[in-house]
């Protein structure tokens, strides 16, 4: 039996394998109780391209010193950020990895976001 963080290691998985096959960048998500993480990362997994998280100290200014990065306002502050360093780097189309987690809420807002802001996926 499976437990719930093996089940969403096994959908990541999955996702990678076939984002692997269409040989694209991935913007990948990574998503705690406090904090969320975003990253842009090459198509042979050992280059981080562009990063972005609530737990850098800009965003920390932004979200104010009460709020946390475990809300949906902080996920689109980060999909946003994400797309404009990515657009700098002259990243402009990437294969969203969600690594297991649900299409909603933090990880939805965050994927809009990036949309929003550019980024084609």
């Amino acid at each position: 039996m499976l437990n719930k963080k093996e089940q969403r290691l096994r959908r990541a998985r999955q996702t990678r394998l076939r984002i692997a096959e269409q040989k694209a960048l991935r913007l990948t998500v990574y998503r705690t109780n406090l904090h969320i993480y975003a990253s842009v990362i090459s198509t042979d997994g050992n280059q981080v391209l562009a990063s972005a998280s609530t737990v850098e100290a800009d965003v920390r200014k932004v979200l104010g010193a009460k709020s946390k990065g475990n809300n949906v306002p902080a996920a689109t502050l980060i999909g946003r950020r994400l797309a404009e360093k990515a657009l700098a780097s002259g990243i402009n189309k990437v294969a969203f990895d969600r690594a297991g987690y649900a299409y909603h809420g933090r990880v939805k807002a965050l994927a809009d976001a990036a949309r929003e802001a550019g980024l084609q996926f």
